[in-house]
């Protein structure tokens, strides 16, 4: 089963101009960011593939953690990329996923250790990872840690 996605988008003037993007649940003004030249209004490109990756993720890793029993008192994450810019050339590097697991006081070690597992893996079966495989550097840096305890 195939599931079509769209978006509309409006574009007027140029480099340094401003539009507008509709995508059903995402409606908002984009353009460069202020960090590459441009006026930084609303998002970019650069934050919706950031955005796109992580909540992909985070979702991915919620349903392989329900599937595998696990219900984590709460579930975060940071996530961070990096682009290079060489001779005027942009490269998306880079996306490090940071989830914070907080698990039940109560949880086994075993718990504990396929959550961490699990965190791994999502990012193997997010749809938005296996898409750009080969061009942008994945990486997951859990934390689990059980209610009442420190992250270290």
């Amino acid at each position: 089963m195939k599931h079509p996605f769209h978006l509309k988008a409006v574009w007027n003037g140029g480099r340094n101009s401003e539009g507008t993007i509709d995508a059903g649940g995402l409606k908002t003004v984009i353009s460069i960011p202020q960090e590459m030249g441009g006026p930084g209004t609303g998002t970019n490109p650069d934050e919706m593939l950031l955005g796109a990756a992580s909540t992909c993720y985070l979702i991915t890793l919620a349903a392989m953690l329900e599937r595998s029993g696990i219900t984590p008192d709460e579930l975060t994450l940071e996530s961070e990329a990096t682009v290079d810019v060489t001779d005027n050339v942009f490269t998306y590097e880079r996306i490090v996923h940071r989830p914070r697991i907080v698990l039940p006081l109560e949880a086994s070690e075993s718990d504990q250790s396929k959550a961490e597992r699990l965190a791994h893996k999502a990012e193997a079966s997010c749809m938005i990872s296996r898409a750009v495989a080969g061009n942008v550097v994945m990486e997951t840096q859990p934390v689990i840690i059980t209610t009442g305890a420190d992250a270290v």
